[in-house]
């Protein structure tokens, strides 16, 4: 079964291809050209994982959450994204923070992964960041056959099969959360 055809038992405001651009964040619309994803709407209140899956009846295990890292690694400060499932717990201080090398590791301000994503807090997804910003994938995340995650802005989900997000340049996959 394609994507689409699984993203029709479940009750999206779906958007449109061509519309696209128009509610996406254009680093993030550009990522996604050709994808097979699904992208919809859905209400800033239904946005936060917990009201999201209550409401469209996903199990957090089909939620994945991009969070923005700051690390310290050779005396300079970086960023990194983490994506995680709904329902884990990332290993920050054991197996994020040995996969990055880092030093030094925290969550970022809100306002600086703002900044640095140029999308929204709460919506930050792994398509569209920067170039030099390293992404880390939970193995647990590609092992589901499908995800919702966000698109940039809290209004928007992008619905996907996890093995596009492998395919990002700047992506590695290992075992991040706790067992």
């Amino acid at each position: 079964m394609i994507l689409s055809e699984i993203a029709q038992q479940f009750k999206f405001d779906v958007i449109p291809s061509a519309q696209h651009a128009d509610h996406l964040p254009h680093t993030v619309a550009s990522q996604l050209l050709e994808q097979e994803v699904v992208v919809f709407a859905v209400n800033d209140e239904d946005s936060d994982t917990a009201q999201f899956s209550e409401r469209y009846g996903f199990s957090f295990d089909d939620c994945a959450n991009t969070i923005v890292l700051r690390y310290k690694k050779d005396g300079a400060e970086h960023y990194a994204a983490v994506i995680t499932l709904g329902s884990n717990r990332l290993d920050v201080n054991g197996a994020v923070k040995q996969c990055l090398g880092a030093q030094r590791l925290s969550f970022a301000k809100r306002e600086v992964a703002t900044e640095i994503t140029g999308m929204e807090f709460g919506g930050i997804t792994a398509f569209g960041l920067p170039g030099d910003m390293r992404i880390l994938i939970d193995q647990a995340v590609m092992d589901r056959q499908y995800l919702v995650m966000g698109a940039g802005i809290r209004k928007t989900k992008i619905f996907l099969a996890p093995a596009l997000l492998k395919r990002l340049p700047q992506a590695a996959v290992a075992p991040l959360t706790l067992a």
